[in-house]
């Protein structure tokens, strides 16, 4: 059996060179509060806020006593957990945008980063979970907050061909989140 060591050093190795946009950090928060601690803590929040505002607003209608701060302040504080997420992304998005393109490559060993101000390496044991979305992989840590995550967008590879590969390099060393 013959082995093309160019052709199979090739098929482990995909390359990325982007310039971040805030879609893919609000890709990325969006990704991690599905599965980690405080996206949980999140919902049961979102979810007891509607019931309160709900029984509330449900007093209020049938004649009940109106309280006021419950009717305002809850949709307020509502919204302010949705909008949690785009500002962290924006202000995510301030750093990253000062590091210019990001070139990046990726093998069975890890994540590797280059950017115009700085360089850095990620081992597999380091953000051993990764998601995928229709735009984007995402690689996260596995404490019980992902706090440290890798964007790897889509738009990034080189041809559509890549993606799977990249895929197959992420199946083989992470476990899927």
């Amino acid at each position: 059996m013959v082995m093309d060591m160019g052709r199979d050093a090739e098929r482990g190795t995909v390359e990325l060179a982007f310039q971040p946009v805030a879609g893919d950090f609000a890709g990325a928060l969006r990704e991690r509060k599905r599965f980690n601690r405080t996206g949980r803590i999140r919902r049961a929040a979102l979810i007891l806020l509607a019931v309160a505002w709900v029984l509330s607003a449900g007093v209020a209608l049938s004649g009940g006593d109106r309280d006021w701060f419950l009717l305002i302040y809850l949709p307020l504080l509502t919204g302010l957990l949705f909008l949690v997420p785009r500002l962290q992304a924006r202000q995510l998005m301030k750093v990253a945008v000062r590091n210019g393109v990001h070139h990046v490559t990726v093998t069975d060993a890890g994540i590797s980063m280059t950017t115009d101000n700085s360089t850095a390496s990620v081992n597999w044991t380091a953000q051993p979970c990764y998601r995928e979305t229709k735009d984007a992989f995402f690689t996260f840590s596995d404490d019980k907050n992902a706090t440290c995550f890798s964007v790897l967008p889509k738009r990034g590879l080189r041809n559509p061909a890549d993606a799977d590969r990249l895929r197959e390099i992420l199946q083989r060393n992470l476990t899927r989140a």
